[in-house]
């Protein structure tokens, strides 16, 4: 794939994950284990409320292509194909589900080293196409993404947004919503491995007149301990602990608390990843 910029989803991509990565109020147990044929499989056990669900995922990787299957406890498999370079500078995606035959979707990416575009395809039986576009450089970026019901004759929705990523800082502006919100971030790294840094985004609604301002950050303890907190004016705070146990097996603690609510018991998740 070019050296050139990412994707549109990328765009915002490093504060949403300092903002939203690994914060959980579930409980989740992952186990991963890898067959002598190459193929990944992942069980996955998940506690929401009163409710338990689990699934069991199977990766397989062949050259330039890749195969993902998926069976949860609903009986719904999921398989997701991705194929590298069927032509130049290309990954095409298709994924689908059984028995809801109306979740497929064909994806299409293009990379050049000055733009990337993509096109998506949802499979219903009215199909709906989502494109973007992005041009700039690694290092400034300017995105739009729209989504065209043909059936309807609409968009479904329109959204534009500018990245500028610099070695210890990122800062990014998405105007979304058809142009009803606005969002701006702002990333400063404060090691050589970005793993610690300082977050700051504020997101206007328009037609409610609400702004949102969030401020966070993560800390690395040392090579094995990640601290992570946010908190926002409306008073919802968050915070996080992960802890490398094994080799790239990771315990993670966390919790989110309504400051402002008449109920100050904290909401706490803990999730589990163990891998080979």
């Amino acid at each position: 794939m070019s050296k050139g910029p990412g994707l549109f989803v990328d765009i915002g991509k490093s504060a949403k994950d300092l903002l939203t990565k690994d914060y959980t109020s579930d409980q989740k147990f992952t186990v991963s284990t890898y067959t002598g044929a190459g193929v990944a499989i992942t069980s996955t056990s998940l506690k929401k409320g009163g409710l338990s669900t689990g699934d069991v995922a199977a990766l397989y990787k062949y050259k330039n292509t890749q195969f993902d299957v998926k069976v949860d406890t609903d009986s719904n498999i999921s398989t997701t194909m991705t194929f590298t370079d069927i032509l130049p500078s290309t990954k095409t995606i298709a994924s689908f589900k059984v028995p809801d035959y109306n979740a497929g979707k064909l994806e299409v990416q293009y990379f050049h080293h000055h733009a990337t575009f993509t096109t998506t395809i949802a499979l219903y039986k009215t199909p709906v196409v989502d494109a973007t576009a992005t041009i700039g450089t690694p290092s400034i970026a300017f995105g739009a993404e729209a989504g065209y019901d043909p059936t309807k004759g609409n968009f479904t929705k329109y959204t534009a947004g500018i990245s500028v990523t610099k070695p210890d800082s990122c800062a990014s502006i998405i105007l979304g919503d058809k142009g009803d919100s606005i969002k701006a971030s702002y990333v400063h790294y404060l090691d050589n491995l970005k793993k610690s840094a300082a977050v700051g985004e504020i997101r206007r609604k328009f037609s409610t007149n609400e702004n949102t301002f969030t401020v966070g950050g993560a800390y690395a303890v040392d090579h094995l301990t990640l601290i992570k907190a946010k908190l926002n004016n409306h008073g919802r705070l968050g915070a996080l602990l992960q802890h490398e146990v094994i080799p790239k097996s990771l315990l993670t603690v966390s919790g989110e608390l309504d400051t402002k609510s008449l109920d100050k018991s904290p909401r706490l998740g803990l999730a589990f990843a163990l891998k080979p």
